[in-house]
């Protein structure tokens, strides 16, 4: 019987295709009525610094998430980006599932791997199991950036953790006007910038409501979890010009008034007890009247960007909030808003316009930073506030992002879902720990972590669900300890106690010196108990080395800039050669050619018509910071930019027509004794090549001592914000064949500069990076 005539067709086995059971494995489905997850991760935004928690700042769509919803005071996390990004994907600790520190270095102990293990699967990837769908929108950063570039590998991207679609950046902190994108496994060009209005925060907004956009027009029967990992209000603070400075009246009262106002607020909201007290400064940090009035207008305006940026992004937040309504699906959607540690004392004590000349050894004094006052939070600067605000941000607690205190690691957390959260604008008092974010949304959910996931036995999950807090103000808080532990420093929280100890770089640790505080009568970590309580104490630090052995903590290791050189000797290893074809596409920092504190020749093959030919050979950076080669008006330049100051050399006759091979030469002059520690390390010269011969040459103590730029390497173009004097993306405009870099073997690089720069001077109060500043 024909198909079309009404008579099923009925295979050899006899059965309609209707009622034979298909081949093809079924799709999994989600719990019935299982919510959608939208979680926002913000990025060094301390305990205080939602309107909601204290501040002064305005962020109505948060505050609005709050009132609608639960504000957490007991939630802690990690101390930094990568660790608690991988404790929240993971339901894990972070030294148990390999990321005991940054992703920028991989150390080779198991905890210390820069990558999630694949025996630890991701939220994204537990929930694939059960039908839903996964977007990441944002920072990334639990991959090791030397595996950021074209070639990957790609298991550890999102789209290799169990997310269907990415839209974001890999590495710590990217330049919000001219990001270092990637879409999926593909590098790409940000879509607009600066001059035409263009944000990272506003693209990646509307790249969340796309993804969610064609999820609802597409599947609507199933639910999605967005993840989206904003990069405020980490460095480079960067927002539209008229919003910072409608901060300038609101902070030029400095950061002790800001910090008592704070209070006082938390106070009255009931986020803290009325008993706390403010904790003494933190080492370093003066008192606001002992600056000078020029002092305190830079520190202001520093201040106004920071708050200016999450300003910014809570206006764009509320449009992702707004779609959800449109869209009919807020009702059952669960909606968390937090930041991944505390405010970065990353800034130093006098804070930043362009952080990218102090950790290539050019100073930026206060004169300069005043005469730049109104540049700050725009395309060519890299801004960090000081020490001083980042303590007002923390408020009430001690310490710094980075810091196993509170103010490292206690952090804000709003929850909001309209189906289920019945008590609205309540607060939570309870301990919890990003590491249980994961057994919590399973359990809201309805589902449980798989035993195996794409064929690899799974480690247990280590957090503990919170969910019946959620419901219950009175549920107990999480029944184990938990440890804490980064850069040396250490902690451990038990049973509403915790003991904690700072740790001197470079200092036995035996010699750390341990405090012990009842956080459940001292929220602010300001009566220390050691003395009194010696025997309590005693038990925390034995129960610190049993956890420390049970999840990879161990062996404790303090160095901080020998890491990061140490990994950027083994990554590049024997390679000294370097061949750029035209027509590759953009190549991340990390896996670009490594010129910091060395020799090295650049030679670009080209072909010139008689015409001539302008336009970028090689770039290597952005407007902050970065080396650029090209031909403009008939002249090679070479331009070395340091911190915005361009070492800048013109070809002393015009490069001819047809093939041409055109380079630069650059040879370090060094002493014949060794320089000072922290001082500059001689004088560098830049020879400019034409077929080989010399063309003009400059002489410079400026180079790229520690950090060459967090913006990568481009050929024939500089893609994003202009490294030198021409409009972006002035792409060559004869032929270009290909760029050689040859790197010689004289690189000397000082490991504690290096960590110091990748970390934004970030040692502690006294770095001598900062004191540059």
């Amino acid at each position: 019987m024909s198909a079309g005539s009404g008579t099923p067709f009925r295979g050899t086995v006899g059965k309609t295709v209707a009622e034979s059971k298909p081949w093809w494995p079924q799709a999994p489905r989600p719990p019935e009525g299982a919510p959608n997850i939208l979680i926002v991760l913000f990025d060094d935004v301390g305990f205080s610094d939602f309107g909601c928690y204290g501040s002064s700042i305005k962020t109505p769509a948060i505050d609005r998430l709050a009132a609608e919803g639960l504000r957490y005071s007991g939630f802690h996390t990690t101390a930094m980006c990568s660790t608690t990004r991988a404790a929240l994907l993971t339901g894990r600790n972070h030294h148990s599932v390999g990321v005991g520190c940054l992703a920028n270095f991989d150390s080779g102990y198991p905890g210390y791997r820069g990558k999630i293990a694949r025996e630890a699967g991701t939220l994204a990837e537990m929930l694939r199991v059960h039908g839903y769908r996964n977007y990441m929108v944002g920072k990334w950063h639990v991959t090791p950036l030397t595996e950021s570039g074209a070639t990957g590998p790609f298991d550890g991207w999102p789209l290799g953790r169990g997310f269907d679609r990415f839209y974001g950046f890999l590495d710590a902190e990217t330049d919000q006007y001219a990001p270092e994108l990637v879409s999926d496994n593909t590098h790409i060009d940000p879509p607009g910038t600066y001059a035409d209005g263009y944000h990272l925060t506003e693209d990646l907004i509307d790249q969340s409501i796309r993804f969610i956009g064609d999820h609802v027009a597409d599947r609507p029967d199933i639910p999605w979890l967005t993840w989206v990992a904003l990069g405020a209000c980490h460095a480079p603070h960067q927002a539209p010009a008229d919003i910072i400075r409608s901060y300038d009246a609101a902070f030029a009262h400095g950061w002790d008034v800001e910090r008592e106002q704070r209070l006082a607020r938390q106070r009255a909201m009931g986020l803290v007890p009325a008993a706390t007290r403010m904790p003494a400064r933190n080492d370093g940090v003066k008192a606001w009247e002992e600056h000078t009035a020029d002092e305190r207008r830079v520190f202001t305006r520093l201040q106004a960007a920071f708050a200016g940026m999450l300003d910014h992004s809570d206006r764009h937040l509320a449009r992702l909030v707004a779609f959800l309504e449109t869209a009919g699906i807020r009702d059952n959607t669960v909606i968390i808003v937090m930041s991944d540690n505390g405010a970065s004392q990353e800034g130093g004590p006098l804070g930043f316009v362009n952080a990218m000349g102090p950790f290539n050894f050019k100073p930026e004094p206060i004169a300069e930073k005043l005469a730049r006052i109104d540049d700050i939070g725009g395309p060519d600067t890299h801004s960090n506030f000081p020490h001083g605000w980042a303590m007002a941000s923390n408020t009430p607690l001690r310490r710094y992002k980075q810091n196993t205190h509170g103010g490292g690691i206690r952090d804000p957390f709003v929850i909001n879902w309209p189906k289920k959260i019945a008590g609205k604008g309540e607060l939570r008092h309870q301990f919890v720990h990003a590491c249980d974010l994961t057994p919590t949304l399973l359990e809201l959910i309805g589902i449980e972590a798989p035993p195996t996931i794409a064929g690899c036995r799974q480690m247990p999950l280590e957090g503990e669900s919170f969910a019946r807090s959620i419901t219950d103000a009175s549920a107990p808080s999480k029944s184990s300890p938990q440890y804490f532990e980064m850069f040396g420093h250490r902690g451990l929280w038990q049973a509403g106690w915790k003991a904690v100890a700072f740790h001197p770089p470079g200092t036995p640790f035996e010699n750390d010196r341990w405090e012990l505080f009842h956080l459940d009568q001292d929220f602010s970590e300001t009566n220390d108990l050691a003395t009194k309580e010696p025997e309590r104490l005693g038990r925390m630090i034995a129960t610190w080395w049993e956890e420390a052995e049970k999840h990879n903590v161990l062996p404790l290791d303090d160095r901080f800039g020998p890491r990061f050189a140490e990994n950027a000797a083994r990554f590049h290893g024997a390679r000294h050669h370097f061949v750029f074809h035209h027509g590759m596409g953009h190549v991340p920092t990390d896996v670009a050619p490594d010129v910091r504190s060395r020799s090295y020749t650049i030679e670009a093959h080209v072909e010139i018509d008689e015409a001539g030919a302008n336009g970028v050979l090689i770039a290597h950076g952005d407007a902050t910071s970065g080396y650029s080669l090209y031909v403009k008006d008939g002249h090679l330049v070479h331009d070395l930019n340091i911190g915005g100051s361009h070492q800048v050399v013109h070809s002393n006759r015009k490069v001819p027509s047809g093939a041409r091979r055109l380079g630069v030469r650059v040879e370090r002059l060094l002493r014949k004794e060794p320089p000072a520690k922290g001082s500059r390390t001689g004088v560098t010269e830049y020879t400019l090549l034409i077929d080989g011969e010399p063309a003009g040459t400059l002489q410079t103590q400026l180079g790229f001592h520690t950090l060459i730029s967090w913006s990568g390497l481009d050929i024939g173009r500089d893609r994003g914000s202009p490294v030198s004097h021409y409009e972006a993306p002035f792409e060559f405009e004869g032929r270009l064949l290909r760029v050689t870099v040859t790197m010689h073997n004289d690189q000397k690089l000082d490991g504690d500069a290096v960590g110091n720069a990748q970390m934004r001077g970030s040692r502690g109060e006294t770095s001598r990076y900062l004191i540059l500043s």
